[in-house]
Formats: structure tokens, C-alpha cells, sequence
């Protein structure tokens, strides 16, 4: 028996395509990512435009008036730390030079009449210049150093007709500071002027003022002759400030201070004191005059 094979249907055959070249599809990559890069490059433009609109239409910054600038300046100038006054800078260089001197004498009922004045340190050796009339006749002299060391003294020379004194510590303490000498003959009226000394027993005190004259003459209380070619000032000196140094803006000592103008029997200041020329009172403990 033969089977008829009519009625059954054949399978069709898979459609074949033709495989894309391998430059194609490097192609394609390439398209791909230059179109990402366009992007990006369309979203920057975009950015700045906005920017750019908002800078034109944004409100505008009102420019600094004059008003602003000197209150920028005024400020500033506020805000910085000024620099010492002179008399400020003056004290810190003298101070480790002056002392305080302390003095003891007998009186007519033996008891002890006590008195203060000033010194200032000359020389590593331990000689102090000062005014004659706060150690002449004393008892004791006891001399109080900046640091607070304390040692006897004697005078070692003096010059009445100046009033000016050397005296000369037993115990020197280790670290002595002399003081700087200026010269007095570079002075000029109008000068600052600064005082270091202890009024009224109140150590270490600094006034200022300035030479309010040069080459003036002054009889002292109890003296018979004027002293002469003293420097005059008007920095404030009172009882105990005697021997202390008078100095110029650099800190040098141009003075020696000695006596205060009052028309009253007052020993207090009015506005005029008088100073020995440092030359002159140096001379006294051999220092040449210059």
C-alpha cells in the first residue's frame, strides 16, 4: 500500500541576512557618543546664558560713596593697637636705672627725722648720682634698687655748688643698669621732657612736660649764691623727685633734678623745676665733661 504524501505541508526555510560590515558598527559607536558630548555642550551654553541673563537684569550694586570709604578707614584705623607714648617708651629704658633713696638723721630731740629722694644709677661700680641736699648730714642712706634690693650707701664726692652728690652702695646687687647720658648742649626749648622718679615716696612715677627754658639761674631756700646755666622744665616734680634724672625723648639722661620755683614757702610744684645739666653733675664722679 503506498502512503500519498500530498496533504503534508513543508517547513519554509529560515531567511537569511547579510551580516553588518565591522566599519559600521564602529560607526555607530562613534555617532552615539559625539550626540552625548553634544548634549552636554548645549546644556553648558545653556547655564551661562542664564547666568548671563540674571548679571544683566539682576538689580545692580550701588557703588562705595566717600561716606563709606572714610568710615572703612575710620575702622580700620580703630582696630589698630597705637604705638607707646614717649614718655611710655622713655620709662621702660630709664626705670632699671633709678632708685629710691632713703635717708635718716638725728634731730636737736634725737628722734629720727626721715626723708626720701631719687637717684640714679652712673656706672657698673655702683656710684649713684643724686642731689646733695637729700644726703647731705643724713645718718643713714639706704638705697632701694628697681628689682627691689636694698644695700647702705655713703657719699663718695659731692659738689655743693651744684648741689649734686655721689654716692657709692656697700652691696651692690648682681645686676646693675646704668643709666644712658645724653648731651644737654643738643636741648632746645620746646623739648619733650621726662621725669622718673619717687615724689611723696611713690616709687617709680614718670611725668612729662617739656624744657621750658635753658641757661637759668636760681637762688635756692637757705643758700647764699644763685646756681647758674640750669635747664628749666615743666614736667610735674615734687618732694622727692631730687636727684632724680631729667631725660630727653631717647631716653638719655640730660638732668639731674634739683630744685622747684615757688613763690610761696610751699615745696610743691607750681610748674617750673630746674635741673643740673648731666655734664656738670657727672663731673662730679670724675665722668669728663663732654
Amino acid at each position: 500500500m503506498r502512503t500519498s504524501f500530498s496533504g503534508t505541508k513543508r517547513a519554509p526555510e529560515a531567511e537569511l541576512r547579510p551580516e553588518s560590515p565591522p566599519g559600521g558598527r564602529r560607526v555607530g559607536r562613534l555617532r552615539a557618543h559625539w550626540q552625548g558630548l553634544a548634549w552636554v555642550v548645549v546644556g553648558i551654553v545653556i547655564a551661562f546664558a542664564a547666568m548671563f541673563a540674571y548679571t544683566a537684569i539682576g538689580p545692580v550694586q550701588p557703588g562705595m560713596t566717600q561716606r563709606d570709604i572714610n568710615q572703612a578707614v575710620a575702622r580700620a584705623l580703630a582696630s589698630a593697637t597705637p604705638p607707646p607714648s614717649v614718655a611710655a617708651r622713655v620709662y621702660d629704658m630709664i626705670w632699671p636705672s633709678v632708685v629710691l633713696i632713703n635717708t635718716q638723721t638725728r634731730g636737736q630731740d634725737n628722734e629720727p627725722d626721715q626723708a626720701s629722694g631719687t637717684g640714679v644709677i652712673l656706672d657698673q661700680s655702683g656710684n649713684i648720682l643724686t642731689s646733695l641736699h637729700v644726703v647731705q648730714g643724713a645718718d643713714e642712706i639706704d638705697v632701694i634698687f628697681a628689682d627691689g634690693a636694698k644695700s647702705k650707701a655713703v657719699i663718695a664726692a659731692s659738689q655743693p655748688d651744684k648741689d649734686i652728690a655721689v654716692i657709692r652702695v656697700l652691696e651692690a646687687p648682681p645686676l646693675l643698669v646704668p643709666a644712658i647720658l645724653g648731651s644737654p648742649g643738643a636741648l632746645q626749648v620746646g623739648d619733650e621732657a621726662i621725669v622718673v622718679g619717687n615724689p611723696f615716696g611713690l616709687r617709680h612715677s614718670v611725668t612729662a612736660g617739656v624744657i621750658s627754658g635753658l641757661g637759668r639761674s636760681f637762688k635756692p631756700p637757705n643758700s647764699q649764691e644763685p646756681m647758674t646755666d640750669l635747664i628749666q622744665f615743666d614736667a610735674a616734680a615734687n618732694p622727692g623727685n631730687s636727684g632724680g634724672p631729667l631725660l630727653n625723648r631717647d631716653g638719655e639722661v640730660v638732668g639731674i633734678v634739683t630744685a622747684l620755683a615757688n613763690p610761696t614757702d610751699q615745696s610743691v610744684f607750681i610748674g617750673i623745676g630746674f635741673a643740673v645739666p648731666i655734664d656738670v653733675a657727672a663731673a662730679a664722679a670724675g665722668t669728663p665733661p663732654y
